[in-house]
């Protein structure tokens, strides 16, 4: 009697296996604490990243406050600069953090995180948070000089923890930018050269010098697709009160440091290789 060939049972075959979103959540907090470590250590470079920053507002802010050259309504231009002199210092902390990953790859660490159960998009997005944090230690420092200078900031307490928000965001986006770009250039000069050249377009191309108003018509489409527009003007909303769309800006913040997130995930095993 010849033996049937039965159908393999249904058990035998692997599913998928998904990480639930506790282990996932516990991962990221594993991930960004093991960054957030290196802080201890990178006291003088925070401290030297706020020079530019402190430059703007002593200088450019002082010398266009005086000349009265932008129109910013009854704001005066310093305290509407502000905000966006904090967003820029966050988004020149993050747009370079893919050099550190860069370095991890040729260090052998990141073909070992690879190799652990953490979900990829975990280990990114613990880098996204840590960056978000070292912004937020450079916004301390960039709101204590502005109020020093007179800026009339605000003291509500929800309104800076959703500031601290807004530029954990924004720093999440283009953190996870900078590690895409890594993925694709995969060095750390052409990486270095890519965000140098991406930088001040950003940053001349948003509304953190002047108002949307004032720009030409193609400036205002590039600046609407500009997360750091919506940074800016949530920022302004937040700290100094002027009008803003802060559910379009939270949504708009949220919708891209996510998708961007996903993005360099999916990049993470091509610096490995």
């Amino acid at each position: 009697m010849s033996a049937r060939l039965d159908a393999p049972p249904a058990a035998s075959v692997e599913p998928v296996r998904r990480s639930p979103p506790g282990l996932v959540a516990a991962r990221v907090a594993a991930m960004c604490l093991v960054e957030l470590q290196k802080l201890r250590h990178d006291r003088a470079e925070l401290l030297t990243r706020a020079v530019q920053p402190a430059l703007w507002l002593l200088i450019f802010g002082q010398v266009f406050t005086g000349l009265r050259a932008i129109p910013t309504g009854n704001v005066p231009y310093l305290d509407f600069l502000a905000p966006g002199i904090l967003a820029q210092s966050a988004l020149f902390i993050a747009i370079f953090y893919g050099i550190q990953i860069i370095w991890e790859r040729d260090a052998g660490v990141l073909a070992k995180l690879l190799v652990t159960p953490t979900p990829r998009v975990a280990l990114v997005t613990g880098k996204a948070f840590a960056a978000g944090v070292r912004a937020l230690v450079q916004a301390l420092v960039v709101l204590v000089l502005a109020a020093l200078l007179g800026v009339g900031l605000t003291t509500n307490p929800v309104n800076l923890v959703a500031m601290g928000a807004v530029v954990v965001l924004g720093s999440a986006f283009f953190c996870c930018l900078s590690i895409t770009i890594a993925g694709l250039v995969l060095s750390r000069d052409r990486l270095m050269g890519i965000g140098q050249a991406i930088t001040m377009p950003l940053f001349f191309a948003s509304n953190a010098l002047y108002p949307v108003d004032l720009m030409p018509g193609w400036l205002k489409a590039v600046d609407y697709a500009n997360p750091l527009g919506y940074e800016v003007d949530a920022l302004r909303g937040l700290l100094i009160g002027t009008p803003a769309h802060l559910a379009l800006d939270f949504g708009v913040l949220v919708v891209a440091a996510g998708a961007m997130i996903g993005i360099a995930a999916a990049l993470l095993g091509r610096l490995a290789r």
